[in-house]
């Protein structure tokens, strides 16, 4: 199956990304382990999207994209894959469209996780990140340490990233909302996306992705 991953920020697209891959026995292409893989490995395309972060610029469509494409050629991609922050715009979308239509394929659904706006402020800006081990989080609502402000693993600072502002989850959504959604319509023409509430235990949402899946494909 190739399937998209669609979401606003904190919707849990992550999470659901890597239960659905291994449910479905298919790789999870993230846009993000694209990039790290990339810059690590020295490629081209890496130096490139390096060139381009470093000096405080967005990365090109068509550096992403060629990352994404090289990674659907691999091997283990023949028999589907799960994307997941790509395609991020129309013209990625258009880009993936016409990558797939070369090969004779087309993508099986477009999965789009839906939560209220409240609720992603919610769940972003209540993150608490360990100063002294960011990999150490904790949320005040869902999540809370034992002692306020206090990492329960190290005793470390537990303080708000600047990303996790709630001004800062506001603008992401703007971006959301003016870059990424407007995909959602050009795979509705297609009548490629299954939308599903996003709220809920993890596993309840997974069990939702998937009847939503096998409904589309069937």
């Amino acid at each position: 199956m190739r399937i998209v991953l669609v979401g606003p920020p904190g919707a849990g697209k992550g999470t659901q990304a890597a239960y659905l891959a291994k449910n479905l026995a298919i790789p999870h292409i993230s846009t993000g382990d694209l990039f790290r893989a990339n810059m690590s490995q020295g490629t081209p395309l890496g130096e490139q999207a390096k060139e381009f972060m470093n000096a405080g610029h967005l990365v090109p469509d068509s550096v992403t994209i060629g990352m994404a494409e090289d990674r659907m050629r691999q091997e283990d991609a023949e028999g589907g894959f799960l994307l997941d922050g790509f395609p991020r715009n129309l013209a990625q979308a258009e880009a993936l469209d016409a990558f797939l239509k070369a090969d004779g394929l087309g993508l099986d659904a477009v999965l789009d996780l839906e939560v209220p706006e409240d609720e992603v402020v919610k769940r972003i800006a209540g993150r608490r990140t360990c100063r002294t081990d960011s990999s150490h989080t904790f949320h005040v609502i869902y999540s809370p340490p034992k002692q306020e402000g206090v990492c329960d693993k190290c005793g470390g600072e537990l303080y708000q990233r600047e990303d996790d502002s709630e001004d800062t989850v506001r603008k992401r959504l703007e971006v959301y909302h003016s870059e990424t959604e407007p995909i959602v319509d050009h795979y509705k023409a297609q009548g490629l996306v299954v939308t599903i509430s996003a709220l809920g235990k993890v596993a309840e949402v997974t069990g939702r992705a998937m009847e939503a899946i096998a409904a589309q494909a069937a």
